[in-house]
């Protein structure tokens, strides 16, 4: 994981780049924690309520986990 020293360093690149590595990291724990709620049968509701997006959003964003195998068939 990124240290802290891009929050204190005078040079904008060292920010952004532990923003970006930041924001890659939520993306991979976000798929991996809607591929264990799709294994335990959570509803694409369910999901989006817990993430705070529409259905739709939650189901667009990663309805290709399903394609894949990685989760349960079907979408309901």
């Amino acid at each position: 994981m990124a240290d802290m020293a891009g929050t204190t360093d005078p040079d904008p690149a060292v920010g952004l780049r532990a923003v970006r590595a930041l924001g890659e990291l939520a993306a991979r724990l976000e798929r991996l924690q809607v591929e264990r709620a799709r294994e335990l049968g959570w509803s694409w509701q369910q999901i989006a309520d817990a993430l705070g997006v529409s259905r739709q959003a939650a189901h667009k964003k990663h309805g290709g986990l399903e394609r894949r195998g990685s989760a349960r068939q079907g979408e309901d």
